[in-house]
């Protein structure tokens, strides 16, 4: 007979992995009998066990092989033959998760005679669920068993989860230093015969530096520990809880689907002998008193065709599973949008209102009043040097009255609280810190707790922040009449350690910046459906716990046009091939480091347009002179901001459906393909700057059939192609930076 167990939730110390408590009742858990060596009961996926050989999975599209030593390695299969990155080494390093206790791991022995396979049951379908008991390896240092658990499921048949479940079977406590799961190690090796190791792009989802390329082929040596969740050196982080590694052949990619921004990490380390490691790593210092048992999060480990698209959809889709609802963009999301950020932190109302005439003509419908119109961060009151009075509601009644919206900067949960500045801004006390000092987030030594900008932080986990914010969204929409929200330079928040607000875990007030984000978005769209709500985390990937709560995301201050392109390609994996991203500010396509800060002077709309982007600029109108030079919208650049917002506004392939035809890194040259009222539109990109490509570029996606092809930009036909089955559609071409070619059945 099985015991009655009470179960409870708790986090595990500042790094949010649910902590499971067993707290049994009555006599041990009953052993599981032995598995059959096939089952494959209500699901498709065929599941294989013998004495002393892996546990084998084996869905249509991949397989998955559990080997003694708890590694979990990662086939893909295609066109007959099984795929592979993982290279497991020998012994107790080979294993896939371990703990750490007093400094040293702990190992366990796999008890595959007690595995037990049954069906699995949940909101992603049909599916197997495997559980393996183990015990410590030295079980006389530290009594404690494991039961590892595996879930694949026939809808999702390139990802594996697992999750690992620790219990302390001694009679003392037991402290846990460290635990790891989905430990991989990888070589390029075993999927291009002659390839160093390490020879693979990936995608590191962590916010981590400003301007870093979340996406790059790596190098030896090579360390990045991709802290997610909290916040890191610089007031970044939060993240996206996924690496990701791909040859030409295959990819592999390892992470987290807990809907929550758990404090984890993912470190990717190319060794001395060039292999790959990843792993998911949960630092953190927790006793578990005997009985007590707790659980990791649940980890995973995918593989596939492709580059980072296929792996990042295929997280966004398990995560809608587990709860996330992305909403669709409103309509307005997809219009241009020009930025008042051209005339810095002192722009006026006359200077916003200056540059209508030549909004209007260029077709432009959004405007932004961007940072620094405010008195300060927590209070949002106009500067009453540059907007007295009444004269923003004032300024955005002239815009609405000329046809045009309005978009407001500002920056949740950030607060002045006299300590510190940003730039030339030295920060006071806002009214609501000394109204609302309770509010604020402390760290462990009891100090105000600091977040981006290096500003205090209000703790989004205390229901009245959560108000103070929907009060202040109604404010700038209903009452003055904005038509959406910029919200700006935002990651995450710290842990919270404020007495005051009874968290279960400091853990709290990271998990709860979902619900202010969410109280803003909903807020906006009750008050006004067609508005728009962007959210930008500058220079770096997003976060999970804000990215399901906007209407439009951004490249996020990109250095390049590169960046440009890839993180358009990144939005599209994760909120889907219609979503509206935005491009920032096209004069960012194009950056030359000066001294600590950069001069921006690019003009490519191309890489908006051609990869499903939303164009914007922040050009300054009338000239402005010396002062503002880089961004003045002189004659010539006129004729050619007018020229491609055109082009943009005709084709609007930004509500298109993009399409990951192309492996970034391994297809040459550089391609896109976006899909729109049954019309193919490519784009193409040159390696090297002022370097003509000259070759055969293949158009994927096409069908059997006769098309008509149009380099767009240039309204230039290059005639007709035809396509039989079997056969690749490739065109013979020359272009310098970009081809951009529209493909339209005959």
């Amino acid at each position: 007979m099985k015991p009655r167990l009470t179960k409870s939730f708790l986090w595990l110390g500042g790094l949010g992995v649910f902590v499971l408590l067993w707290l049994a009742l009555g006599t041990p858990r009953e052993s599981a009998t032995a598995a059959p060596s096939i089952d494959s009961l209500h699901s498709a996926i065929q599941v294989q066990t013998g004495p002393g050989e892996p546990v084998v999975l084996t869905t249509k599209a991949a397989e998955f092989r559990l080997l003694p030593s708890g590694y979990i390695q990662a086939f893909l299969i295609k066109n007959g033959r099984k795929l592979t990155l993982d290279d497991p080494s020998s012994g107790e390093s080979a294993a896939g998760d371990f703990l750490v206790h007093a400094g040293k791991p702990v190992h366990f022995a796999l008890d595959f005679a007690h595995l037990k396979i049954s069906e699995a049951a949940g909101k992603m379908g049909a599916g197997k669920r495997i559980e393996i008991p183990g015990e410590a390896s030295d079980f006389s240092r530290a009594k404690i068993q494991r039961v590892l658990i595996l879930e694949v499921y026939d809808d999702f048949p390139n990802l594996l989860l697992s999750t690992t479940e620790y219990r302390n079977s001694g009679t003392t406590d037991f402290e846990i230093d460290r635990a790891v799961d989905q430990q991989h190690r990888f070589n390029a090796r075993l999927a291009n015969v002659g390839a160093q190791p390490y020879e693979m792009w990936s995608f590191q989802g962590s916010s981590y530096n400003w301007g870093e390329d979340d996406v790059r082929k790596l190098t030896r040596p090579f360390f990045q520990p991709n802290v997610m969740g909290g916040i890191v050196k610089g007031g970044y982080g939060g993240g996206i809880p996924v690496v990701a590694f791909w040859t030409k052949a295959l990819g592999e990619a390892v992470g987290h689907v807990e809907t929550l921004p758990l404090s984890v990490s993912l470190p990717v380390l190319v060794a001395a002998d060039g292999r790959v490691h990843a792993s998911l790593d949960i630092s953190s210092a927790i006793t578990l008193k005997p009985g007590e048992s707790y659980s990791t999060p649940r980890s995973f480990v995918a593989v596939y065709s492709g580059d980072f698209y296929q792996p990042l959809q295929l997280w966004s889709s398990v995560l809608q599973k587990e709860g996330w609802n992305l909403t669709k963009p409103s309509s307005e999301a997809y219009n241009v949008s020009w930025c008042g950020w051209g005339y810095e932190a002192d722009v006026t109302p006359a200077q916003m209102l200056g540059t209508i005439p030549k909004l209007k003509e260029m077709g432009i419908k959004w405007a932004t009043l961007d940072d620094r119109w405010f008195n300060n961060y927590g209070d949002w009151k106009p500067r009453t040097d540059s907007f007295p009075g009444d004269s923003i509601q004032r300024m955005v009644g002239d815009f609405h009255k000329q046809g045009m919206l309005v978009q407001l900067w500002w920056l949740p949960l950030g607060v002045e609280d006299g300590q510190g500045k940003y730039e030339e801004h030295k920060y006071l006390v806002s009214d609501v810190v000394r109204e609302h000092p309770e509010w604020l987030i402390l760290d462990k030594n009891g100090r105000h707790a600091r977040m981006t900008r290096d500003l205090a932080v209000l703790c989004p986990a205390v229901p009245e922040v959560q108000k103070y914010y929907k009060k202040l969204t109604e404010k700038f929409i209903r009452d003055w009449d904005f038509d959406g929200s910029k919200l700006d330079n935002i990651y995450t928040v710290p842990e919270c350690h404020n007495p005051a607000h009874h968290h279960k875990s400091p853990q709290d007030s990271v998990n709860a910046m979902a619900d202010v984000y969410k109280t803003i978005f909903e807020t906006t769209r009750a008050l006004k459906p067609q508005s728009v709500t962007q959210s930008c985390s500058c220079g770096t990937p997003p976060s999970l716990a804000w990215l399901p709560y906007m209407d439009q995301a951004v490249t996020a201050d990109p250095v390049g046009a590169v960046q440009v392109r890839r993180r358009i390609k990144m939005y599209k994996a994760l909120l889907g091939p219609e979503a509206a991203v935005y491009g920032d500010h096209v004069e960012l396509s194009a950056m030359t480091r000066s001294g600590k800060d950069w001069i921006e002077h690019g003009d490519d709309f191309a890489s908006t347009i051609g990869t499903g982007g939303v164009v914007g600029t922040k050009f300054v109108w009338p000239d402005a002179g010396t002062k503002f030079k880089n961004v003045n919208l002189t004659r010539q650049k006129e004729e050619h901001w007018k020229k491609w917002i055109g082009i943009y506004n005709q084709k609007m392939l930004s509500s298109g459906t993009f399409l990951p035809l192309y492996t970034y890194g391994y297809d040459v040259p550089e391609a896109y393909a976006i899909q729109k009222n049954g019309t193919m539109y490519y784009s193409f990109f040159a390696s090297s700057e002022g370097v003509a490509w000259k070759g055969q570029v293949e158009l994927r996606g096409l069908t059997p059939g006769t098309y008509h092809v149009l380099d767009y930009p240039d309204n230039k036909d290059l005639g007709t192609i035809h396509i039989t089955a079997n056969q690749a559609a490739k065109l013979k071409t020359e272009f310098k930076q970009h081809l951009l070619l529209e493909v339209s059945p005959q």
